[in-house]
Protein backbone atom coordinates (compact mmCIF):
# COMPACT_ATOMS: atom_id res chain seq x y z
CA UNK A 1 0.00 0.00 0.00
CA UNK A 2 1.52 3.44 -1.35
CA UNK A 3 1.48 5.73 1.69
CA UNK A 4 0.96 9.48 1.30
CA UNK A 5 1.88 11.29 4.21
CA UNK A 6 0.39 14.87 5.60
CA UNK A 7 3.00 16.48 6.86
CA UNK A 8 1.68 20.27 7.51
CA UNK A 9 -1.61 22.16 6.58
CA UNK A 10 -1.34 26.06 6.94
CA UNK A 11 -3.23 28.84 5.98
CA UNK A 12 -1.16 31.29 3.70
CA UNK A 13 -2.33 34.50 3.93
CA UNK A 14 -1.56 37.17 1.39
CA UNK A 15 1.25 39.71 2.48
CA UNK A 16 -1.02 42.78 2.89
CA UNK A 17 -4.87 42.10 3.42
CA UNK A 18 -5.70 45.87 4.62
CA UNK A 19 -5.86 47.50 1.41
CA UNK A 20 -8.93 49.39 0.50
CA UNK A 21 -11.76 48.48 -2.39
CA UNK A 22 -11.58 44.93 -1.27
CA UNK A 23 -14.12 44.08 0.83
CA UNK A 24 -16.98 42.19 -1.08
CA UNK A 25 -17.80 40.43 -4.51
CA UNK A 26 -21.46 40.16 -5.61
CA UNK A 27 -21.69 37.09 -7.36
CA UNK A 28 -23.88 36.58 -10.61
CA UNK A 29 -26.62 33.74 -11.56
CA UNK A 30 -23.73 32.13 -13.46
CA UNK A 31 -21.87 32.09 -10.38
CA UNK A 32 -25.05 30.84 -8.17
CA UNK A 33 -25.54 28.33 -10.79
CA UNK A 34 -22.32 26.39 -9.21
CA UNK A 35 -22.74 26.27 -5.77
CA UNK A 36 -23.53 22.37 -6.22
CA UNK A 37 -20.58 22.15 -8.44
CA UNK A 38 -17.20 20.38 -7.53
CA UNK A 39 -13.90 22.16 -6.97
CA UNK A 40 -12.05 21.41 -10.28
CA UNK A 41 -8.83 20.01 -9.56
CA UNK A 42 -5.46 20.00 -11.87
CA UNK A 43 -1.90 18.95 -10.97
CA UNK A 44 1.42 18.99 -12.26
CA UNK A 45 4.32 16.56 -12.18
CA UNK A 46 7.82 17.93 -11.63
CA UNK A 47 11.45 16.25 -11.61
CA UNK A 48 12.35 16.59 -8.05
CA UNK A 49 14.93 19.48 -6.85
CA UNK A 50 18.64 19.81 -5.50
CA UNK A 51 17.89 18.38 -2.21
CA UNK A 52 20.09 21.51 -0.75
CA UNK A 53 16.77 23.62 -2.23
CA UNK A 54 14.43 24.44 0.51
CA UNK A 55 11.02 24.57 -1.75
CA UNK A 56 8.25 24.32 0.91
CA UNK A 57 8.97 27.82 2.98
CA UNK A 58 9.72 28.91 -0.33
CA UNK A 59 7.04 28.11 -2.07
CA UNK A 60 5.06 29.60 1.03
CA UNK A 61 6.44 32.83 0.72
CA UNK A 62 6.12 33.54 -3.01
CA UNK A 63 2.33 32.11 -2.61
CA UNK A 64 1.20 34.58 -0.10
CA UNK A 65 3.20 37.31 -2.57
CA UNK A 66 1.04 36.09 -5.39
CA UNK A 67 -2.41 36.23 -3.03
CA UNK A 68 -1.69 40.04 -2.13
CA UNK A 69 -2.05 40.32 -6.38
CA UNK A 70 -5.58 37.22 -6.83
CA UNK A 71 -6.97 38.66 -3.19
CA UNK A 72 -10.47 36.74 -4.10
CA UNK A 73 -8.23 32.98 -3.47
CA UNK A 74 -7.93 34.26 0.17
CA UNK A 75 -11.12 35.57 1.01
CA UNK A 76 -14.10 33.15 2.09
CA UNK A 77 -18.21 32.58 0.76
CA UNK A 78 -20.63 34.79 3.09
CA UNK A 79 -24.09 33.65 2.81
CA UNK A 80 -26.91 36.34 4.26
CA UNK A 81 -30.32 35.60 5.69
CA UNK A 82 -32.76 37.84 3.84
CA UNK A 83 -35.62 36.79 6.67
CA UNK A 84 -37.92 39.61 4.53
CA UNK A 85 -38.62 37.99 1.80
CA UNK A 86 -37.49 34.53 3.30
CA UNK A 87 -34.21 34.38 1.15
CA UNK A 88 -30.44 33.90 0.86
CA UNK A 89 -28.16 36.01 -0.90
CA UNK A 90 -23.92 35.18 -1.39
CA UNK A 91 -20.90 36.85 -2.10
CA UNK A 92 -16.85 36.77 -1.47
CA UNK A 93 -16.01 38.42 1.10
CA UNK A 94 -12.50 39.76 0.40
CA UNK A 95 -11.31 39.32 4.06
CA UNK A 96 -7.49 37.54 3.61
CA UNK A 97 -8.11 34.41 5.39
CA UNK A 98 -5.88 32.98 3.14
CA UNK A 99 -5.61 29.95 0.98
CA UNK A 100 -5.20 26.21 2.54
CA UNK A 101 -1.28 24.82 1.72
CA UNK A 102 -0.73 20.88 1.88
CA UNK A 103 2.76 19.74 2.48
CA UNK A 104 2.92 16.02 2.19
CA UNK A 105 5.37 13.26 1.44
CA UNK A 106 5.07 9.88 -0.37
CA UNK A 107 8.58 8.83 -0.34
CA UNK A 108 8.39 5.74 -2.06
CA UNK A 109 6.21 7.01 -5.24
CA UNK A 110 8.60 7.45 -8.20
CA UNK A 111 7.86 9.78 -11.35
CA UNK A 112 7.35 6.12 -13.44
CA UNK A 113 4.73 5.56 -10.94
CA UNK A 114 2.70 8.27 -12.28
CA UNK A 115 3.32 8.20 -15.16
CA UNK A 116 1.83 4.16 -15.88
CA UNK A 117 2.08 3.29 -19.21
CA UNK A 118 -1.01 3.20 -21.48
CA UNK A 119 -2.02 5.83 -20.00
CA UNK A 120 -3.75 3.97 -16.84
CA UNK A 121 -4.31 6.29 -13.30
CA UNK A 122 -2.94 5.07 -10.39
CA UNK A 123 -4.95 4.47 -7.21
CA UNK A 124 -2.86 6.59 -5.10
CA UNK A 125 -2.79 9.81 -7.30
CA UNK A 126 -6.25 11.05 -5.50
CA UNK A 127 -4.12 11.61 -2.39
CA UNK A 128 -2.17 14.26 -4.44
CA UNK A 129 -5.12 16.81 -4.55
CA UNK A 130 -6.14 18.84 -1.63
CA UNK A 131 -10.06 19.29 -2.70
CA UNK A 132 -11.61 15.28 -3.21
CA UNK A 133 -15.02 15.73 -3.21
CA UNK A 134 -15.42 19.35 -1.95
CA UNK A 135 -18.20 21.42 -3.35
CA UNK A 136 -19.00 24.97 -3.46
CA UNK A 137 -21.42 24.74 -0.73
CA UNK A 138 -18.28 23.97 1.43
CA UNK A 139 -16.98 27.30 1.79
CA UNK A 140 -19.79 28.38 3.46
CA UNK A 141 -18.64 26.21 6.93
CA UNK A 142 -15.09 24.82 6.55
CA UNK A 143 -13.10 25.00 2.95
CA UNK A 144 -11.13 28.04 1.93
CA UNK A 145 -11.48 28.81 -1.40
CA UNK A 146 -8.17 27.88 -2.53
CA UNK A 147 -6.25 24.30 -1.65
CA UNK A 148 -2.96 23.70 -2.42
CA UNK A 149 -0.96 20.06 -1.82
CA UNK A 150 2.77 20.25 -2.81
CA UNK A 151 3.52 16.11 -2.41
CA UNK A 152 7.43 15.43 -2.25
CA UNK A 153 8.63 12.16 -4.03
CA UNK A 154 11.13 9.91 -4.24
CA UNK A 155 12.39 11.26 -7.57
CA UNK A 156 9.52 13.82 -7.92
CA UNK A 157 7.29 16.79 -6.96
CA UNK A 158 3.90 16.97 -7.64
CA UNK A 159 1.92 20.77 -6.87
CA UNK A 160 -2.16 20.05 -6.77
CA UNK A 161 -4.65 22.60 -6.67
CA UNK A 162 -8.62 23.00 -5.80
CA UNK A 163 -10.08 26.25 -6.43
CA UNK A 164 -14.32 27.74 -5.87
CA UNK A 165 -15.40 27.60 -9.42
CA UNK A 166 -17.74 30.46 -8.25
CA UNK A 167 -14.94 32.47 -7.13
CA UNK A 168 -13.03 31.90 -10.60
CA UNK A 169 -12.47 29.81 -13.75
CA UNK A 170 -9.37 28.04 -15.36
CA UNK A 171 -8.04 30.92 -17.42
CA UNK A 172 -7.85 33.10 -14.16
CA UNK A 173 -6.62 30.14 -12.06
CA UNK A 174 -3.73 29.51 -14.92
CA UNK A 175 -2.69 33.13 -15.13
CA UNK A 176 -2.56 33.10 -11.42
CA UNK A 177 -0.23 29.82 -10.98
CA UNK A 178 2.28 31.31 -13.18
CA UNK A 179 2.68 34.56 -11.36
CA UNK A 180 2.70 32.08 -8.38
CA UNK A 181 5.34 30.20 -10.13
CA UNK A 182 6.86 33.45 -11.54
CA UNK A 183 7.45 35.06 -7.99
CA UNK A 184 8.75 31.47 -6.84
CA UNK A 185 11.58 31.82 -9.43
CA UNK A 186 12.11 35.66 -9.60
CA UNK A 187 10.66 37.17 -6.60
CA UNK A 188 8.35 39.81 -6.30
CA UNK A 189 8.21 41.65 -9.95
CA UNK A 190 6.75 45.10 -10.39
CA UNK A 191 5.81 44.57 -13.73
CA UNK A 192 3.18 42.01 -12.63
CA UNK A 193 -0.12 43.50 -12.92
CA UNK A 194 -3.36 43.74 -10.49
CA UNK A 195 -6.26 41.87 -11.18
CA UNK A 196 -9.12 43.77 -13.33
CA UNK A 197 -12.11 41.94 -11.13
CA UNK A 198 -15.44 41.04 -13.11
CA UNK A 199 -17.55 44.10 -13.30
CA UNK A 200 -20.36 42.45 -15.67
CA UNK A 201 -23.83 42.07 -14.08
CA UNK A 202 -26.58 42.14 -16.11
CA UNK A 203 -28.87 45.38 -17.09
CA UNK A 204 -32.09 44.69 -14.87
CA UNK A 205 -31.15 42.52 -12.06
CA UNK A 206 -30.53 44.10 -8.54
CA UNK A 207 -27.84 42.35 -6.42
CA UNK A 208 -26.96 40.66 -4.15
CA UNK A 209 -29.47 38.08 -6.26
CA UNK A 210 -32.24 36.55 -3.56
CA UNK A 211 -32.21 32.90 -3.58
CA UNK A 212 -35.71 31.08 -2.27
CA UNK A 213 -34.60 29.38 1.30
CA UNK A 214 -36.08 25.99 -0.84
CA UNK A 215 -33.98 25.94 -3.51
CA UNK A 216 -31.32 26.01 -1.25
CA UNK A 217 -31.56 22.68 0.85
CA UNK A 218 -28.86 20.31 1.30
CA UNK A 219 -28.68 17.63 -1.55
CA UNK A 220 -27.01 14.17 -0.71
CA UNK A 221 -23.92 13.76 -2.14
CA UNK A 222 -23.15 11.76 -5.02
CA UNK A 223 -19.87 9.09 -4.98
CA UNK A 224 -19.97 7.08 -7.87
CA UNK A 225 -17.86 4.30 -9.38
CA UNK A 226 -15.26 5.63 -11.90
CA UNK A 227 -12.55 4.78 -14.60
CA UNK A 228 -10.07 6.39 -15.39
CA UNK A 229 -7.28 6.76 -18.08
CA UNK A 230 -5.13 9.74 -19.83
CA UNK A 231 -4.86 9.50 -23.90
CA UNK A 232 -2.03 10.88 -25.75
CA UNK A 233 -3.19 12.71 -29.28
CA UNK A 234 0.11 13.47 -31.24
CA UNK A 235 0.01 16.65 -33.71
CA UNK A 236 -0.03 13.89 -36.79
CA UNK A 237 -3.28 12.52 -34.75
CA UNK A 238 -4.92 15.84 -34.23
CA UNK A 239 -3.98 17.25 -38.15
CA UNK A 240 -5.75 14.22 -39.23
CA UNK A 241 -8.82 14.43 -37.64
CA UNK A 242 -9.29 17.70 -38.20
CA UNK A 243 -8.66 17.59 -41.99
CA UNK A 244 -11.33 14.24 -42.11
CA UNK A 245 -13.94 16.34 -40.05
CA UNK A 246 -13.78 19.73 -42.32
CA UNK A 247 -13.39 17.40 -45.48
CA UNK A 248 -17.08 15.48 -44.38
CA UNK A 249 -18.19 19.41 -44.08
CA UNK A 250 -17.43 20.37 -47.11
CA UNK A 251 -18.43 24.05 -46.28
CA UNK A 252 -16.11 27.06 -46.87
CA UNK A 253 -17.97 28.96 -44.86
CA UNK A 254 -17.41 27.17 -41.56
CA UNK A 255 -13.94 25.03 -40.15
CA UNK A 256 -13.85 22.66 -37.64
CA UNK A 257 -11.14 23.73 -35.44
CA UNK A 258 -8.33 21.15 -34.08
CA UNK A 259 -9.98 21.08 -30.33
CA UNK A 260 -13.59 20.25 -32.25
CA UNK A 261 -12.54 17.26 -34.18
CA UNK A 262 -10.53 15.70 -31.13
CA UNK A 263 -14.16 16.56 -29.10
CA UNK A 264 -16.19 14.94 -31.78
CA UNK A 265 -14.01 11.66 -32.10
CA UNK A 266 -14.08 11.58 -28.44
CA UNK A 267 -18.12 11.78 -28.03
CA UNK A 268 -18.54 9.17 -31.18
CA UNK A 269 -15.93 6.89 -29.55
CA UNK A 270 -17.54 6.57 -25.81
CA UNK A 271 -21.21 6.52 -27.20
CA UNK A 272 -20.28 4.00 -29.48
CA UNK A 273 -19.42 1.43 -26.62
CA UNK A 274 -21.44 2.98 -24.05
CA UNK A 275 -24.62 0.77 -24.54
CA UNK A 276 -27.12 3.19 -24.72
CA UNK A 277 -30.29 3.01 -26.43
CA UNK A 278 -30.16 5.09 -30.52
CA UNK A 279 -33.55 6.94 -28.87
CA UNK A 280 -31.53 8.45 -25.90
CA UNK A 281 -30.79 11.63 -25.78
CA UNK A 282 -26.99 12.49 -25.31
CA UNK A 283 -25.09 15.57 -24.58
CA UNK A 284 -21.37 16.91 -25.34
CA UNK A 285 -20.59 20.18 -23.16
CA UNK A 286 -17.46 22.38 -24.26
CA UNK A 287 -16.27 25.20 -21.73
CA UNK A 288 -16.79 28.61 -23.15
CA UNK A 289 -15.07 31.66 -22.37
CA UNK A 290 -17.33 34.46 -22.96
CA UNK A 291 -14.73 37.54 -22.07
CA UNK A 292 -14.40 38.45 -25.85
CA UNK A 293 -18.17 37.11 -26.26
CA UNK A 294 -19.70 40.13 -24.21
CA UNK A 295 -21.06 43.37 -25.23
CA UNK A 296 -18.98 45.63 -24.36
CA UNK A 297 -16.17 43.27 -24.15
CA UNK A 298 -14.39 42.21 -20.64
CA UNK A 299 -10.85 42.12 -20.85
CA UNK A 300 -9.00 38.59 -20.68
CA UNK A 301 -7.37 39.71 -18.11
CA UNK A 302 -10.33 40.08 -16.48
CA UNK A 303 -10.62 37.88 -13.03
CA UNK A 304 -13.89 35.78 -12.26
CA UNK A 305 -15.76 32.55 -13.40
CA UNK A 306 -16.93 34.42 -17.27
CA UNK A 307 -17.36 30.60 -18.77
CA UNK A 308 -20.59 29.07 -19.60
CA UNK A 309 -21.39 25.47 -21.14
CA UNK A 310 -21.84 25.46 -24.81
CA UNK A 311 -23.99 22.01 -25.62
CA UNK A 312 -24.77 20.18 -28.15
CA UNK A 313 -27.54 17.62 -27.50
CA UNK A 314 -28.73 14.72 -29.98
CA UNK A 315 -30.01 11.32 -29.77
CA UNK A 316 -27.36 8.32 -29.70
CA UNK A 317 -28.47 7.02 -33.34
CA UNK A 318 -28.75 10.18 -34.51
CA UNK A 319 -24.95 10.83 -33.27
CA UNK A 320 -24.00 7.29 -34.62
CA UNK A 321 -25.84 7.56 -38.43
CA UNK A 322 -23.21 10.84 -39.09
CA UNK A 323 -19.93 10.56 -39.48
CA UNK A 324 -17.11 12.37 -37.55
CA UNK A 325 -17.62 16.03 -39.59
CA UNK A 326 -21.21 16.23 -38.58
CA UNK A 327 -20.27 15.47 -34.77
CA UNK A 328 -17.67 18.29 -35.08
CA UNK A 329 -20.16 20.84 -36.94
CA UNK A 330 -22.69 20.14 -33.74
CA UNK A 331 -20.01 21.04 -31.52
CA UNK A 332 -19.24 24.15 -33.56
CA UNK A 333 -22.70 25.47 -33.94
CA UNK A 334 -23.23 25.03 -29.93
CA UNK A 335 -20.32 26.87 -29.02
CA UNK A 336 -20.69 29.22 -31.85
CA UNK A 337 -24.19 30.22 -30.19
CA UNK A 338 -22.92 31.13 -26.59
CA UNK A 339 -23.43 35.33 -27.38
CA UNK A 340 -23.93 38.11 -25.70
CA UNK A 341 -27.61 37.46 -25.56
CA UNK A 342 -27.43 34.05 -24.79
CA UNK A 343 -25.26 34.80 -21.40
CA UNK A 344 -27.76 37.38 -20.65
CA UNK A 345 -31.07 35.41 -21.34
CA UNK A 346 -29.80 32.49 -19.33
CA UNK A 347 -29.42 35.51 -16.43
CA UNK A 348 -32.54 36.89 -16.64
CA UNK A 349 -34.17 33.72 -16.58
CA UNK A 350 -31.89 32.04 -13.81
CA UNK A 351 -33.44 35.12 -11.41
CA UNK A 352 -37.01 35.12 -13.08
CA UNK A 353 -37.26 31.53 -12.56
CA UNK A 354 -34.40 30.33 -9.92
CA UNK A 355 -34.28 26.86 -9.81
CA UNK A 356 -31.74 24.61 -7.77
CA UNK A 357 -28.61 25.40 -9.28
CA UNK A 358 -26.10 22.87 -11.02
CA UNK A 359 -25.70 19.35 -9.52
CA UNK A 360 -25.16 16.06 -11.38
CA UNK A 361 -27.07 13.80 -8.23
CA UNK A 362 -29.85 11.87 -9.74
CA UNK A 363 -29.72 13.26 -13.16
CA UNK A 364 -30.10 10.28 -16.00
CA UNK A 365 -29.31 12.71 -18.62
CA UNK A 366 -26.05 13.77 -17.04
CA UNK A 367 -25.04 9.94 -17.21
CA UNK A 368 -25.31 10.18 -20.94
CA UNK A 369 -23.07 13.01 -21.54
CA UNK A 370 -19.72 14.83 -21.82
CA UNK A 371 -18.28 17.28 -19.92
CA UNK A 372 -15.48 18.79 -21.82
CA UNK A 373 -13.62 20.56 -19.13
CA UNK A 374 -9.91 22.75 -19.93
CA UNK A 375 -8.29 23.66 -22.82
CA UNK A 376 -5.39 22.83 -24.05
CA UNK A 377 -4.96 26.57 -25.08
CA UNK A 378 -3.79 27.06 -21.40
CA UNK A 379 0.53 26.78 -20.84
CA UNK A 380 0.54 24.57 -18.13
CA UNK A 381 4.19 23.50 -19.30
CA UNK A 382 5.44 27.06 -18.84
CA UNK A 383 5.89 27.55 -15.04
CA UNK A 384 8.99 27.15 -13.89
CA UNK A 385 9.60 27.70 -9.67
CA UNK A 386 13.10 27.24 -9.87
CA UNK A 387 13.94 23.55 -10.58
CA UNK A 388 12.64 23.21 -14.03
CA UNK A 389 9.22 23.28 -16.11
CA UNK A 390 6.84 20.16 -15.33
CA UNK A 391 6.95 17.03 -17.23
CA UNK A 392 3.46 15.89 -16.93
CA UNK A 393 -0.21 17.06 -15.97
CA UNK A 394 -3.28 15.59 -14.44
CA UNK A 395 -6.49 16.21 -13.57
CA UNK A 396 -7.90 15.32 -9.61
CA UNK A 397 -10.90 12.98 -9.03
CA UNK A 398 -14.26 14.34 -10.51
CA UNK A 399 -17.67 14.26 -9.29
CA UNK A 400 -17.99 11.19 -11.88
CA UNK A 401 -21.75 12.13 -13.83
CA UNK A 402 -21.56 10.89 -17.36
CA UNK A 403 -18.13 11.88 -18.54
CA UNK A 404 -15.92 14.05 -17.36
CA UNK A 405 -12.47 14.96 -20.02
CA UNK A 406 -9.79 17.21 -19.09
CA UNK A 407 -8.11 18.57 -22.12
CA UNK A 408 -4.70 19.53 -21.71
CA UNK A 409 -1.76 20.68 -23.80
CA UNK A 410 0.83 17.78 -24.32
CA UNK A 411 4.37 17.91 -23.71
CA UNK A 412 5.53 18.05 -27.42
CA UNK A 413 4.39 20.96 -29.47
CA UNK A 414 0.62 20.31 -31.33
CA UNK A 415 -0.38 17.42 -29.10
CA UNK A 416 -3.22 17.20 -26.76
CA UNK A 417 -3.43 14.99 -23.17
CA UNK A 418 -7.10 13.99 -22.19
CA UNK A 419 -7.59 12.99 -18.53
CA UNK A 420 -10.82 11.19 -18.94
CA UNK A 421 -13.05 10.44 -16.30
CA UNK A 422 -16.47 8.04 -16.67
CA UNK A 423 -18.77 6.67 -14.57
CA UNK A 424 -18.16 2.66 -14.67
CA UNK A 425 -21.33 1.94 -13.85
CA UNK A 426 -22.50 3.28 -17.80
CA UNK A 427 -19.19 3.10 -19.54
CA UNK A 428 -17.38 -0.49 -20.13
CA UNK A 429 -13.89 -1.60 -20.28
CA UNK A 430 -14.12 -1.75 -24.27
CA UNK A 431 -14.28 1.87 -24.38
CA UNK A 432 -10.72 1.94 -22.22
CA UNK A 433 -9.75 -1.13 -24.69
CA UNK A 434 -11.04 1.18 -27.90
CA UNK A 435 -9.30 4.02 -26.90
CA UNK A 436 -5.91 2.38 -25.76
CA UNK A 437 -6.29 0.45 -29.46
CA UNK A 438 -6.99 3.99 -31.12
CA UNK A 439 -4.52 6.68 -29.37
CA UNK A 440 -0.92 6.03 -27.54
CA UNK A 441 -1.51 5.59 -24.02
CA UNK A 442 1.14 8.12 -21.93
Amino acid sequence: MVEVTVISSTMVRPENINQTGRQKIHLTPHDLDLLYLFYPQRGLLFHKPDPENSIIPRLMASLSTALEIYFPFAGRLVKVNNHEDDTVSFYIDCDGLGAKFVHAKAESITVNDVLQSHGSVPYFISKFFPANNVQSRDALVSEPLLALQVTEMKDGVFISFGYNHMVADGTCFWKFFHTWSKICLNGSDPSIQSIVLKDWFCDGIDYPVHVPVLEMETLPRWEPSTKERVFHLSKKNILDLKAKANNEIDTNDLKISSLQAVVAYLWLSIIRHSGLNREEETQCNVAADMRPRLNPLLKKECFGNVTNLATATTTVGELLDHGLGWTALQISKSVRSETNESYEVFAKNWVRNVKRPKTSFGSRLANNSLIISSSPRFEVYEHDFGWGKPIAARAGPADGAGGMLVMFRGVEEGSIDVHATLNSSLWSDVLVNLLTNDMVGQ
